[in-house]
């Protein structure tokens, strides 16, 4: 009677690891990402049988090149939001780079200098952010805010109102070249390249591991031996030289350079990354859900524009979409406590009735 007491009490104190006590099929498919990839297809297939044109060939090219550098930006900013933190600058530094690839244009240097000279403006406006974060210790958000308007500033001061508009038609054409004829632009070989790295460091390494830890506990992390000052400094330095990147992109692709270039696309990458299933308060997420909520936007907007809905309408959805992905977050994680709750109290339960 004893060594079956005994037996049973042990079998009952075991705890299950959250959400590794379901079955695997269920840790892939319920899952908020595998929700907004399923919600993608559904509104590709609905666009395409109601929206004359939607389901074209070039709808489909001038889509992805509408999305990429919203695509390549929301790869860093996952893993900074994330970390808990913000980057609201980003937006500004596209702009930045843009006026200086065309100032540096018009000034007779080198394409491909000029290109390595806008990277360097983007990564030195990481380390800027980066420092003040993690060297001073201010807040993410007061401090990108404020480097927001510094940075958009600089920019808006460099070309005033005026624009850049030539470019050499190598670069320019490449930024809208297409693979074959498949219609898919070349820029997106770009993506995939970045989107595999990241994903490798985010979800594959130890540094990626650390990404997460400081979301969930700065202290815990930092007493587990991560380096949270030097991780959040790298990942600003990749935020500012990707979105660098961006904006030589966006310079090229639309022909022009200007100071207001990308104005409020901080919020468009934000908003896909929050509806990709990033937690706001950090320490949850995965890229192949941002990926699907910056396809998800872009589906949208691109529909809803051959509808002939207006941008008012188009933002008012994207704002929708945001609030209810921040929503869901804590619904979701009110009804994983309260089901963790339960199992603890039908362990206590069993316990009690194995000591009786």
């Amino acid at each position: 009677m004893t060594a079956q007491t005994t037996v049973t009490t042990s079998t009952t104190s075991l705890r299950p690891i959250a959400d590794y006590d379901r079955p695997l099929w269920q840790r892939l498919l319920l899952t908020r990402e595998s929700a907004i990839i399923a919600l993608v297809v559904i509104v590709v297939v609905f666009a395409s049988i109601v929206v004359p044109n939607f389901g074209s060939k070039i709808t489909m090219t001038y889509l992805l090149l509408d999305i990429f550098p919203i695509l390549i930006i929301a790869l860093p900013m996952t893993a900074i939001i994330v970390t808990g933190e913000i980057d609201l600058s980003v937006a500004s530094i596209v702009g930045l780079s843009s006026v200086l690839t065309g100032v540096l244009t018009q000034a007779g240097v080198p394409f491909g200098l000029t290109i390595v000279l806008a990277l360097a403006a983007g990564l030195l406006a990481g380390v800027i952010n980066g420092f003040l974060i993690t060297a001073v210790g201010l807040p993410s958000l007061a401090v990108t805010i404020g480097t927001l308007a510094l940075f958009r500033g600089i920019a808006v001061g460099l070309l005033g109102t005026t624009a850049v508009t030539e470019f050499p038609e190598f670069w320019t054409d490449l930024a809208k070249e297409k693979i074959g004829s498949t219609g898919i632009p070349v820029v997106m070989i770009v993506f995939v390249v970045l989107a595999i790295a990241f994903a490798i460091l985010l979800h594959f390494t130890k540094f990626g591991r650390g990404v997460f830890a400081i979301g969930l506990s700065p202290e815990a992390a930092r007493f587990s031996g991560v380096d949270v000052a030097r991780t959040k400094m790298l990942l600003y330095v990749l935020s500012g030289a990707v979105s660098a990147l961006a904006g030589i992109y966006f310079t090229l692709r639309y022909g022009s350079a200007r100071g207001d270039n990308a104005t409020g696309m901080e919020l468009q990458v934000i908003a896909a990354v929050l509806l990709g299933g990033v937690s706001i308060f950090g320490g949850r997420g995965a890229l192949h859900g941002v990926i699907a909520g910056v396809v998800l936007i872009g589906v949208l907007g691109s529909a809803l524009r051959l509808a002939n809905v207006t941008s008012d309408v188009i933002n008012i959805i994207t704002g929708a979409l945001l609030i209810a992905a921040v929503i869901s977050t804590s619904v979701i994680a009110a009804v994983k406590n309260r089901r963790r709750t339960g199992r603890k109290l039908q362990v206590a339960g069993a316990r009690a009735a194995t000591t009786a």
